[in-house]
């Protein structure tokens, strides 16, 4: 089941992005996660699997409404490889697809997991080394909505 984001869903996606370091993301990421939680979360949604908050993920939007970015996914490294991650994505391009001031769908990962996005379309467009941190590029990828 997804759902929307409580704030009472805190401490678990902290767990997150913490059972998630340091393969997947830095450890100053964290407090980036926080903020992000705090101050600049605009739709955010948890994966619940057998009673349990396994993933999550989010989306942002620009100003003008016209670029759509998917944001902070994590999942649980025991539910890696389920098919969670592509149902969460596949929800919010659903979602966003459903909108007719979209135009595009921007993610901005690693070297580590661009290969999951481009699976289902997203193409890369930039690359910047050690962006996110030491070890950690940037690949901003951008996904046309029709």
């Amino acid at each position: 089941m997804i759902r929307p984001y409580e704030v009472t869903d805190k401490d678990e996606v902290i767990n997150l992005i913490k059972l998630n370091t340091p393969k997947y993301f830095a450890f100053e990421e964290e407090a980036d996660l926080i903020e992000y939680l705090e101050k600049k979360r605009q739709l955010y949604y948890v994966l619940i699997f057998e009673g349990k908050l396994v993933g999550c993920g989010g989306i942002n939007f620009t100003d003008d409404n016209t670029t759509a970015t998917i944001s902070w996914d994590i999942f649980h490294p025991n539910f890696h490889c389920r098919g969670l991650g592509t149902r969460m994505l596949k929800y919010r391009i659903d979602k966003l697809s459903a909108l007719a001031t979209i135009e595009k769908i921007v993610v901005r990962t690693t070297q580590i997991t661009y290969k999951f996005y481009q699976k289902y379309g997203f193409e890369l467009v930039e690359i910047k080394k050690d962006y996110w941190a030491v070890g950690f590029d940037l690949y901003h990828m951008n996904l046309a909505v029709t």
